[in-house]
């Protein structure tokens, strides 16, 4: 149970010449019912703290007692146990790190449907396998209780600031209650279908981002050896046909770009770990739905050789650090 409910790290926009929403609830909290918040690493923590800044009073655990601390220093409750959560709150909100990660925590010894409620909503926001959020959802529903899947797109600065993109998928009749809670963690909230389509939407999101990615840090990488300017070829790049997110928010090249991990060693922003699971999980759904994806295949084949090479605690940007080495070999 050490490392399962981890908040996970997700992508770091262009997001240091915002400054983050002054902490302090809106509204009475007096008028809020309590909301759970189980997993509070890079992205739970800022989810959670939005919550109570919009005025709802928040339960929360975690794993590691010095997240838990951090809530409560802010006037959140904090038990031991999802279970706990579960017995206080009837909206619960996971951010957690896999697919095993949720299956423990909402169906554990110490799990949330352990002490659901009924007419509980549950709301996870993992980036996990669909089928497992649609396993999630029949399991809640034998208790009584809704399961919603709403992962999330923007990253640890977008998360502080209130401006994570949500997509939700889950009985269409219980959006607008998973809408109103969203709202205060994310500028834009998209409903996608049933349960597992909001992972789907994000699944075919991260592949098309592990995809861009390396084709921006092996376009830079032969631009940089034919002489170009790396500053001046992202600047043309951008004004061109081939600009794309990797190129002109999160430039993998360091000294391209200010606040964006290439500048800071590849730390913190979006682990190659978490890129290699999320393809994993684009490999195991293309296969089960026989669609090629042949592009999609070898990003999958690059962020697994580089978590074996030293890069898997690195942002995934950090492939145009890997490509380089390449070079020498």
């Amino acid at each position: 149970m050490a490392a399962l409910i981890r908040g996970s790290r997700n992508l770091l926009p262009r997001w240091n010449k915002h400054v983050a929403p002054t902490f302090g609830p809106s509204r009475s909290m007096a008028s809020k019912t309590p909301v759970g918040f189980i997993g509070l690493g890079n992205m739970g923590r800022p989810m959670a703290k939005n919550l109570l800044r919009n005025g709802y009073p928040v339960i929360a655990t975690d794993v590691f007692p010095e997240s838990r601390k951090e809530l409560q220093d802010l006037g959140a409750q904090v038990f031991d146990t999802p279970a706990d959560v579960a017995e206080k709150a009837d909206r619960i909100l996971t951010m957690l790190p896999s697919s095993p990660n949720v299956i423990e925590v909402y169906t554990g010894a110490n799990g949330i449907l352990k002490k659901v409620k009924k007419g509980t909503l549950l709301i996870d926001s993992s980036t996990i396998d669909p089928a497992v959020s649609r396993e999630m959802a029949v399991a809640a529903e034998k208790m009584g209780a809704v399961f919603m899947d709403a992962p999330v797109s923007g990253g640890v600065g977008a998360a502080s600031l209130a401006k994570l993109t949500f997509m939700v998928g889950g009985p269409k009749e219980e959006y607008q209650a998973a809408q109103e809670l969203l709202t205060c963690m994310g500028a834009n909230v998209v409903y996608c279908g049933a349960v597992g389509t909001g992972q789907a939407a994000k699944i075919c999101n991260n592949m098309l981002l592990a995809i861009g990615m390396i084709g921006t840090a092996e376009t830079m990488n032969l631009g940089i050896r034919l002489g170009l300017d790396p500053k001046l070829l992202a600047q043309i790049l951008n004004m061109s046909s081939g600009r794309c997110w990797s190129s002109d928010s999160y430039n993998p090249v360091p000294g391209v770009m200010e606040g964006v991990p290439s500048g800071n060693n590849y730390q913190g922003g979006f682990g190659t770990t978490l890129m290699a699971k999320d393809l994993g999980l684009a490999q195991s759904t293309a296969t089960n739905t026989k669609t090629p994806v042949p592009l999609g295949s070898l990003a999958h084949q690059i962020y697994r050789v580089m978590c074996a090479r030293g890069y898997a605690n690195k942002d995934f940007s950090s492939v145009f650090q890997f490509l380089r080495e390449e070079e020498g070999q």
